[in-house]
């Protein structure tokens, strides 16, 4: 299956101290991320035409911990899955990964990899492509760090999913836990057969 060049988007926010809403594509999406009182969040985003669904928000202080911010917590979501017959470059998959610091962390890193499985095959296989498989790191101190990258481009038909590595780290760099989590595929469907121009003929006499 001949596979175009894909494009990864990334975008940096501002680091929030109470929640963080990222606003992408002229409005067309929101992401809220909601941290507890003194906690700094740092999110990274990728802008997309289409809609991203928006992730949970944790709840509020007093309102009881939501499971995003029990510590060493990790998520690896498909945030959105966009798919066109024609063109190819509409054709998209969003992912995002969610973490929260455990006792001892100064900073935290994950890493999005892209897999893809072509409909005849069975087992997946690691698509290379600029920006993906780097670690992206949080500020030091941050309690929560979410990354969400967009991949564009993709072929048809074929299934895409994420492989998320997590690690936290302490103050001499040294990893203290680490995880790897993959997200739900994103099926992108073959192009419909074209319609028949052909048609039945009768005669009579």
């Amino acid at each position: 299956m001949k596979r175009a060049f894909l494009h990864v988007r990334t975008r940096r926010a501002r680091p929030a101290s109470a929640s963080l809403a990222l606003v992408c594509a002229a409005a067309l999406c929101a992401l809220a991320l909601a941290l507890a009182p003194g906690a700094v969040g740092d999110t990274t985003s990728a802008p997309s035409l289409a809609a991203l669904a928006p992730a949970a928000v944790p709840g509020e202080a007093g309102q009881g911990a939501p499971a995003s911010a029990k510590p060493g917590f990790a998520a690896a979501t498909l945030e959105q899955c966009a798919t066109a017959t024609a063109p190819q470059t509409e054709r998209s998959a969003t992912f995002s990964g969610e973490m929260t610091a455990v006792p001892g962390t100064v900073r935290m890193q994950l890493r999005i990899a892209l897999e893809e499985r072509p409909t005849i095959d069975v087992r997946y296989r690691t698509v290379a492509a600029p920006g993906l498989g780097v670690w992206h790191g949080s500020n030091p101190g941050v309690k929560i760090f979410t990354h969400i990258q967009q991949v564009t481009n993709l072929s048809a038909p074929a299934f895409y999913r994420a492989v998320i590595s997590f690690r936290w780290l302490d103050a001499y760099g040294h990893v203290i836990k680490s995880s790897q989590l993959h997200t739900a595929s994103c099926e992108q469907p073959a192009a419909p057969a074209p319609a028949s121009t052909g048609g039945a003929s009768s005669s009579s006499g």
